[in-house]
């Protein structure tokens, strides 16, 4: 943790010194700093999110509830459709487990990633924003009120994947919406936050699918 904050620190620090402007705003550094400390401050979140899956042919939108640590345990559970209602992935810090009720209970378990599902994800945005080469920050406008936009590449050489944007809402400091977009800059992945709650006490039983 103690690399963690150092990063951010140093990152902070340059992205205050080259801050854009976006739809002729400025970027507000005071904001920033309290972005920027509730995010380093973050050690767990639980979420009410909105996912869109934007693929060549097709978009699939997917109502979930998020629960991750920093440590990188999560638990994504599929509320809708209703079709996929109830499917859950969860990862305890070794393995990657999926429940799906309608194939009698079944659990699958394995070791190895789909950055699609970990990128949509709070805390892999963090990670991401801490280690990228290339950062910015932006100011914006938004229904909900003015925004600081931060932007991050996306590990890996996924075609469909290559930088993410998170807008955060200056006042509450709480993120609203994330997008990540393929190499020719189109939306391929929507992530709308509906309810965010930091640093929420997450029970270890969390992180299994027999809960």
């Amino acid at each position: 943790m103690k690399k963690f904050t150092l990063l951010m620190l140093v990152c902070a620090g340059l992205l205050v010194l080259t801050a854009c402007t976006a739809i002729q705003e400025r970027v507000d550094a005071t904001a920033y700093e309290r972005i920027h400390r509730q995010l380093m401050a973050m050690e767990s979140f639980t979420a009410q999110a909105t996912v869109t899956f934007i693929s060549n042919n097709n978009t699939h939108v997917y109502e979930t509830i998020q629960h991750a640590r920093v440590t990188g345990e999560y638990r994504i559970e599929v509320t809708a459709p209703e079709n996929v209602a109830g499917n859950t992935t969860v990862f305890d810090g070794t393995t990657i487990s999926q429940f799906n009720p309608r194939v009698d209970g079944r659990i699958s378990q394995t070791s190895t990633e789909a950055p699609e599902r970990l990128e949509i994800l709070l805390t892999s945005f963090v990670r991401n924003f801490v280690t990228s080469q290339e950062v910015s920050i932006m100011a914006a406008s938004m229904e909900e009120g003015l925004t600081t936009v931060l932007e991050a590449t996306v590990p890996g050489e996924h075609p469909y994947m290559t930088t993410q944007r998170l807008w955060m809402k200056n006042d509450t400091q709480l993120p609203l919406q994330m997008i990540i977009y393929d190499q020719n800059g189109a939306e391929r992945i929507i992530v709308i936050f509906n309810s965010f709650e930091y640093n929420v006490n997450i029970e270890d039983s969390m992180f299994t699918v027999w809960r």
